[in-house]
Order: structure tokens, then sequence, then C-alpha cells
């Protein structure tokens, strides 16, 4: 994947986190997502997709020999922050033979 892309995804979205944190603070991030249908539907989303990323990451880090471990941490604890740093610093598998 493209670093220049990630970054360009990954300032703005810090800092509407930051924004977000320092309004609302960790838990009342989440608060919103239960206040209705709708807010419960796009955390179940996002949850859904986290899960699959995760999965993902699991193989694909054990593949390139680095450990899973601490992309899962951050992925629970901090969301998409996990799967975009992890995309960041990965290096591309060797080509295999054909």
């Amino acid at each position: 994947m493209n670093k220049t892309l990630l970054l360009i995804l990954l300032v703005p979205f810090t800092a509407l986190s930051a924004a977000a944190m320092w309004q609302h603070g960790y838990f009342g991030i989440w608060a919103v997502a239960f206040q209705s249908l709708a807010g419960a539907q796009v955390m179940a989303d996002l949850i859904i997709a986290l899960c699959l990323f995760i999965a993902w990451m699991w193989r694909d880090a054990r593949a390139l020999g680095r450990n899973p471990w601490p992309w899962l941490i951050l992925t629970l604890a901090a969301g998409s922050f996990g799967p975009l740093l992890y995309l960041l610093t990965r290096k591309d598998a060797p080509p295999r033979p054909a």
C-alpha cells in the first residue's frame, strides 16, 4: 500500500481523534454509539471491519515474521490506528518464486 496515502489518512484522522478525545474523553466517544440504533449500527460495522482486519493482520504479521500482538492490542484499544500504523510500518513480503 502507498505509504503517502496512509500518512494522508493518518494525519487528519489523528487530529480528529485528538479533538474528539479532548472534547468527550475516551469513554465519551464510545457513549455516542449507544445513544441510537444508527450509532449502534455504525459501531457494529466498525467492530466487524476491525475484526476482519485483525484476522488478516495476524496471518500477515506471522507470515512476515512480525509479532502480531502489539498491533492486535493497539487495534482493540485505539481502533483504526492499529491497522493504519501496521500498514505504515509493514515491509513488503519477499517475492515468491514462480
